[in-house]
């Protein structure tokens, strides 16, 4: 049977889209850094070509087979072991970003191995998570007890990652996936309850080890409160009111920008918050470029588009006949829409934005590539369902 083509070319127009505008929003990095006219668009032409090289040669393989296993264990053992020597690598080597080193140069490629990694977990999670947990009814207790090597392994893992990189967003991705992945392999509902309170401990916890996490809550907070305090009881909203409401600027360009477009949106090329407005705009804010030059149809286009190709992905999922086959898919559609709705809800502030990126759309290699490698498998497990 054929790998779903339908998965494959809604995919490769999304990174075709993607390449269109990390030309058009690049143009103030372009003159900011003194870089060529064209030197963001080359890079990710040359990323969206060979990740849509990578689904295609990985959807010819057969899933079962041993090659295709120990390509994506390789994916995850490297992956590993380079998030672990990141931190020890000399400057020379290694590319620091937010007070962190995060990327690996080879080159004049820079690697984000993290990317990698949560490809590389969603695989052993779904390998692992067959062999441990089935759909028998089990105390509660005895639920913990089978999760609880994961849940400590995991902790260590996306801890180290959050103390080394300083990367909030990526440690909570993954942490989600951890657990969102036990709920499909078939623990209680009650275990995934108690586990979403356990991340919301953790969360607060982590917000509040950091002074500047603090502020930056206060300060999102202060830009929102006034749409949800009169829900709360009226000690509640003056407990939780913020007198001061310094809207981050970032945040304030980025809401212009979506204003600024409109329905139509000013013309592919005719943004004017991209001129230095917004710092970032072809990476962190894509959606708010995006949104100015094509407007909300053109953006309402691209959300159809992303759903589909993750509707597509969950409905291989729901076919597959090997559990391991199913949480993998399952893995890869949470990935992309749970990277998607930060993004977005982060660039109109409905949430704290953490500098995730849109999968296929935001510009960069290593997560182009991430993906690419993830939505090859899915596509290669395809061949094995009926559609």
């Amino acid at each position: 049977m054929c790998a779903d083509k339908k998965l494959f070319y809604s995919s490769s127009v999304l990174i075709t889209i993607g390449i269109i505008f990390s030309y058009s929003l690049s143009s103030f990095a372009v003159l900011y850094f003194e870089y060529d006219d064209f030197h963001f668009f080359i890079r990710q032409l040359f990323f969206g070509l060979s990740g849509i090289l990578i689904m295609f040669l990985l959807s010819q393989l057969n899933p079962d087979s041993p090659y295709a296993n120990k390509f994506i264990i390789f994916v995850l053992l490297i992956s590993f072991i380079s998030i672990i020597i990141l931190p020890f690598l000399p400057t020379s080597l290694a590319t620091a970003s937010g007070g962190a080193k995060r990327w690996i140069r080879l080159g004049p490629i820079s690697v984000s191995p993290v990317e990698f990694f949560k490809i590389g977990l969603i695989y052993f999670l779904a390998w692992s998570y067959t062999r441990r947990i089935n759909d028998d009814k089990k105390a509660i207790k005895n639920e913990i007890l089978i999760l609880l090597p994961y849940l400590i392994v995991s902790t260590l893992i996306i801890g180290y990652i959050y103390f080394t990189q300083n990367d909030l967003g990526q440690s909570i991705i993954s942490l989600f996936l951890v657990f969102s992945l036990a709920f499909f392999a078939g623990t209680s509902k009650r275990l995934f309850a108690l586990g979403g309170v356990f991340v919301f401990i953790i969360g607060l916890m982590v917000i509040f080890s950091n002074q500047r996490r603090i502020e930056r809550i206060k300060s999102w907070w202060g830009n929102i409160q006034d749409a949800f305090l009169p829900i709360f009881p009226e000690w509640m909203s003056v407990a939780l009111k913020v007198s001061e409401k310094n809207e981050p600027y970032q945040i304030s360009h980025s809401l212009n920008a979506i204003a600024h477009g409109g329905f139509f949106g000013e013309g592919l090329g005719l943004g004017t918050f991209k001129l230095g407005f917004l710092s970032e705009v072809h990476t962190d804010f894509v959606l708010s470029g995006i949104t100015e030059e094509i407007g909300l149809v053109g953006l309402g286009f691209i959300c159809v588009l992303y759903l589909y190709m993750i509707l597509r992905i969950l409905r291989i999922a729901g076919r597959c006949e090997k559990k391991e086959h199913f949480i993998f898919c399952s893995g890869i559609a949470l990935l992309l829409l749970f990277s998607f709705f930060m993004n977005a809800f982060g660039v109109i502030s409905l949430t704290p934005l953490k500098g995730v990126a849109v999968p296929l759309l935001s510009y960069g290699g290593s997560s182009m590539w991430a993906i690419c490698i993830g939505l090859g498998y899915v596509l290669m497990i395809s061949k094995k369902v009926k559609l």
